[in-house]
């Protein structure tokens, strides 16, 4: 079991890192969220879970060591493989997820890109002993909300994109962070930001 990389960020992508370790560059998927506080270059330690398939070793790396145990324990329910065990972790942090499952919340659940009306009530009773209690107190106007901006902006540069794109790109999901109201998903729109890229190129 590795339980973490630590090492310099050789590489960004939209949804994985390479973290030079050793002199071996380690490919680890991570969540927008995680990849938006990584810069080419600089060190980062990332908590780390190993998927072993037949034909593939997939490494999956967290910000901490709770969205790494959040992610195993997701797995734990039917019908959840890492990929969608990941994509609840870049839609929700792991306390709205425990918030979720502690209140039955099928609409925070159905956010999701691959969980339906159905799948998420499944998930409801089989995750309603696992997660355990929210940690944290509800959030409300979190720091994220107030920086956004500039950790996006910061997301783009660090995956490569020049000022000017950054710039345009931020513009662009103004819009999207103002209907959010108060607590925008950073890792949401990094999404919507590289989506508007791709297609202005």
């Amino acid at each position: 079991m590795i339980a973490f990389v630590s090492g310099t960020v050789a590489a960004l992508a939209p949804d994985a890192a390479v973290v030079e370790v050793g002199g071996v560059g380690m490919a680890v998927q991570c969540t927008p969220n995680t990849l938006s506080t990584l810069r080419i270059g600089q060190p980062a330690k990332l908590h780390t879970s190993l998927v072993v398939r037949e034909d593939s070793l997939t490494l999956y790396g967290f910000a901490n060591d709770d969205e790494r145990q959040v992610f195993e324990l997701l797995q734990t329910a039917s019908g959840v493989g890492p990929r969608l065990a990941q994509a609840m972790l870049a839609v929700h942090t792991p306390d709205a997820l425990r918030r979720a499952v502690a209140t039955g919340d099928e609409k925070a659940l159905t956010a999701v890109p691959g969980i339906g009306k159905k799948g998420a009530q499944k998930l409801l009773l089989e995750l309603k002993d696992r997660l355990g209690e929210p940690v944290g107190a509800p959030i409300v106007g979190a720091p994220v909300s107030q920086g956004w901006r500039d950790q996006l902006h910061a997301a783009l540069i660090g995956l490569g994109y020049a000022t000017r794109e950054a710039d345009e790109a931020v513009a662009a999901v103004a819009p999207q962070a103002a209907e959010a109201g108060g607590t925008p998903q950073v890792g949401q729109l990094l999404k919507a930001a590289l989506q508007t890229l791709n297609r202005a190129r």
